[in-house]
């Protein structure tokens, strides 16, 4: 894995005065339209194509393109996957959206949803009490629901990747009806 660059937040503000700075945001489409930084464009994670970006960038692919997402780490995924594709000009905003609104810095806000970080959380609890009842009240065969969430869990955590994720950003719920996955504007 290749050292990925960041930026703070307050930084990529500076560079913005500069001059432009082309800023994708990773997350699903609902969290988008949530609340994000502006001049964002919203290319979520789960249909990120690198080279399809890059190519829509029109000849400045060698110019950065600061990835951002709610904290960080979906971030550092999709940088990764651009350095993969032989694109290494590509820099994570630290702390993501949550550091650019804490600072202070320019967000457009929408509607107020569930995070995926917390749908995940909701889910897994879910499942691993569910296992865990079905385990003392049906069949102790259940736990092994519990286990594998917790297997689960556990590989999220040590790769940084998490698929229940991957898997409720695919969800009805965190898309945005009439509008492409992959195209929401500012």
């Amino acid at each position: 894995m290749s050292r990925i660059a960041r930026v703070s937040a307050l930084r990529l503000k500076e560079l913005a005065g500069q001059g432009p700075v082309d800023l994708i945001d990773v997350r699903t489409p609902v969290e988008f339209r949530e609340v994000r930084a502006m001049n964002a464009r919203n290319l979520p994670l789960d249909s990120l194509d690198p080279h399809a970006v890059m190519k829509e960038r029109n000849g400045s692919s060698n110019d950065p393109l600061y990835v951002i997402c709610r904290s960080g780490n979906r971030a550092a995924i999709a940088c990764q996957m651009f350095i993969n594709a032989g694109y290494n000009n590509v820099v994570n905003v630290d702390g993501g959206t949550e550091a650019w609104d804490e600072s202070g810095m320019p967000v457009i806000r929408g509607n107020k949803i569930v995070s995926l970080d917390r749908q995940v959380r909701i889910a897994a609890g879910l499942l691993v009490l569910l296992g865990a009842a079905l385990g003392i009240l049906v069949s102790s065969h259940f736990i092994g629901l519990s286990a594998f969430v917790g297997a689960g869990l556990m590989f999220a955590g040590i790769t940084d990747t998490c698929g229940m994720g991957l898997m409720l950003a695919k969800m009805p719920w965190n898309q945005v009806k009439g509008e492409g996955v992959s195209c929401c504007s500012h």
